[in-house]
C-alpha cells in the first residue's frame, strides 16, 4: 500500500493546477523567497523535475549568489522525477517512496515546505495536493482558464458543474482530513489581471465568487503581466532581491505595484510565526 509519511512541524504550501502558463513556478519562487526574508526556514520540492522550472530557477539563484559572492537566502531543495516503471502499481509505489524521501530531506528543521506541482494530472501531483495545508491555484484571468475549475454556461455564465480538477481537490481534502483531521485552505490566484475593467474581467470575477461559495476557496489578486518577472528569472532573482543583489533597475510604478502584489499574496497565506529572526537584508 502506498502511503505518505507525514511530517510533524512544517506547514505545507502547494502550488497546483492542471494548465501550464499560469505563472505557477513564478508564484512559487516569490513565495519561497518572501518567506525566507520574513525569517522562515523553508523547504522546496519540484514535483515536475523533468521540466524543472522551479529547479532551474533555484539553480540559477545559487549560481548568481556564488558568482557574485552575495548571500542570497536559499531553501532546502529536492526535485522528484516520475518513475520509469512499466507497471502502474510499481510506478506509484516508486513515486511515493521518492516523494517521501524528498519531503524528509527538505522538511527537517523547516517551518514551511513549498511544493510546486506539474501542470497536469499526475500521481505525484495528487500526492502533493493531499498534503497541502494551503493550496494555491494560479489561473489567468479568463474563461479559458476558468474551465479548469468549472464548466460554465457560455451565455449566462452560470456554473454547470465543477471540473475534474476541482473534484480532484475535493478528493485531496477528504484524504487529508482522513489522515490527520487537517483542513486544506484553497486559494485561487487571479493572475495577469488587465488594467482596464473590461466586461470579461468583471464576468470572470463574478463567476469566480459564485464558484468559491459552492466549492470552498478564497480568491486573491495575483501577479500582473510584467516584464520584470521574466527579466529576473534567468538570474534566479525575485523582486525582493533587487537591493541586495545590486540590480540596476529603476523602480517605477509598475515595479512598486509588482512588489505589492507579491506581499499581498504572502500575507494572504495562513501560516505560523517564523522560528527565526530575519537573517538577511531586505530586497
Amino acid at each position: 500500500m502506498n502511503s505518505i509519511t507525514p511530517i510533524q512541524n512544517a506547514s505545507i504550501i502547494v502550488l497546483g493546477n492542471e494548465k501550464g502558463g499560469s505563472g505557477k513556478s513564478t508564484a512559487a519562487m516569490h513565495i519561497i523567497v518572501g518567506l525566507l526574508r520574513e525569517g522562515y526556514k523553508v523547504g522546496a520540492i519540484d514535483l515536475d523535475a523533468r521540466q524543472a522550472t522551479l529547479a532551474g530557477y533555484l539553480a540559477a539563484r545559487k549560481h548568481f549568489a556564488e558568482s557574485k559572492n552575495i548571500p542570497l537566502p536559499l531553501p532546502a531543495f529536492a526535485g522528484v522525477l516520475r518513475s520509469e516503471a512499466d507497471n502502474r502499481a510499481d510506478a506509484e509505489a516508486d513515486e511515493t517512496a521518492r516523494f517521501n524521501q524528498a519531503l524528509a530531506e527538505v522538511s527537517e528543521g523547516a517551518d514551511i515546505v513549498v511544493i510546486d506541482c506539474p501542470g497536469a494530472d499526475t500521481f505525484l501531483s495528487r500526492l502533493g495536493h493531499s498534503l497541502a495545508d494551503t493550496l494555491i491555484t494560479p489561473i489567468n484571468d479568463s474563461f479559458v482558464d476558468f474551465a479548469m475549475l468549472a464548466k460554465v454556461d457560455p451565455d449566462k455564465h452560470d456554473i454547470i458543474k465543477p471540473s475534474i480538477y476541482s473534484e480532484m481537490v475535493w478528493g485531496a481534502r477528504q484524504k487529508r482530513f482522513a489522515r490527520d483531521r487537517g483542513k486544506l485552505d484553497w486559494i485561487v490566484m487571479r493572475n495577469r489581471l488587465g488594467a482596464s475593467e473590461a466586461r470579461n474581467k468583471r464576468d470572470v470575477g463574478t463567476t469566480l465568487d459564485m464558484l468559491a461559495k459552492r466549492i470552498g476557496f478564497r480568491t486573491v489578486k495575483g501577479f500582473g503581466e510584467r516584464v520584470i518577472f521574466r527579466e529576473l528569472y534567468l538570474q534566479g532573482l525575485t523582486l525582493m532581491d533587487i537591493k541586495q543583489a545590486g540590480i540596476d533597475i529603476a523602480m517605477g510604478m509598475s515595479h512598486v505595484a509588482a512588489r505589492a502584489e507579491v506581499r499581498a499574496l504572502i500575507s494572504a497565506i495562513r501560516k505560523p510565526a517564523p522560528t527565526l529572526t530575519l537573517a538577511s537584508p531586505p530586497g
